[in-house]
């Protein structure tokens, strides 16, 4: 698999070799969605929690009698059927959403998330992601003229310069071949990667 090389400007000049195993797998649908829900399921908190009928603020006098009234028969405003009452089956702040996902299978679904991004356009190779100051604005400025409005760039090192640079804008992140998710994978326009980089996913995904 050969996979276009950009220069400064953002212009392919040639072409680099790619492993197979990682650029040139078949897609799986049902797979890759599993590993994106996967992923964010297990970045949930699970924190979220309500009250039941017991736990509600309200008083325990009875609203009206039990006789007489025509209206239905009611002990105390907790009740689940009440505006403001307990709910019946409320959720625990100690939920849990955690996802199991094999390290074959979400090695496999990366692997065919590369390979479509690759056989759609969507993903190229540079020699390297470098900058001399911590300055966003040179920073998107670079990325302006390379043509990129929303970009995932995977360095094979990510110095202070170019985190700093980098963290402030909403459709650019920059991070390193193991903090690599599917998500953002599927998420950003185009992916950018280093050639170091290749040969890191490629001891990490192939």
């Amino acid at each position: 698999m050969q996979l276009e090389l950009l220069n400064a400007q953002g212009q392919a000049t040639s072409k680099v070799d790619a492993p197979d195993t990682l650029f040139a797998r078949d897609y799986n649908e049902a797979l890759v969605h599993q590993i994106v829900v996967a992923f964010q399921a297990n970045a949930r908190q699970g924190t979220r929690a309500q009250l039941d009928r017991a736990e509600v603020k309200h008083s325990t006098k009875k609203p009206w009698r039990q006789k007489g009234t025509g209206r239905a028969r009611a002990g105390m405003t907790s009740s689940p059927l009440w505006r403001g009452g307990g709910r019946i089956f409320p959720n625990s702040p100690d939920e849990n959403f955690t996802q199991k996902v094999n390290k074959k299978m979400y090695r496999a679904g990366m692997a065919a998330i590369f390979s479509q991004l690759a056989r759609e356009g969507r993903l190229a190779v540079i020699d390297s992601m470098e900058v001399d100051s911590p300055k966003t604005k040179a920073f998107a400025a670079k990325l302006k003229a390379m043509g990129f409005d929303s970009v995932l760039v995977i360095s094979d090192q990510v110095d202070d310069n170019l985190l700093l640079a980098s963290r402030n804008l909403r459709n650019v992140l920059v991070v390193e071949p193991r903090h690599a998710d599917p998500l953002s994978l599927v998420h950003y326009k185009k992916v950018l990667v280093t050639k170091a980089a290749i040969e890191q996913l490629k001891e990490m995904l192939a």
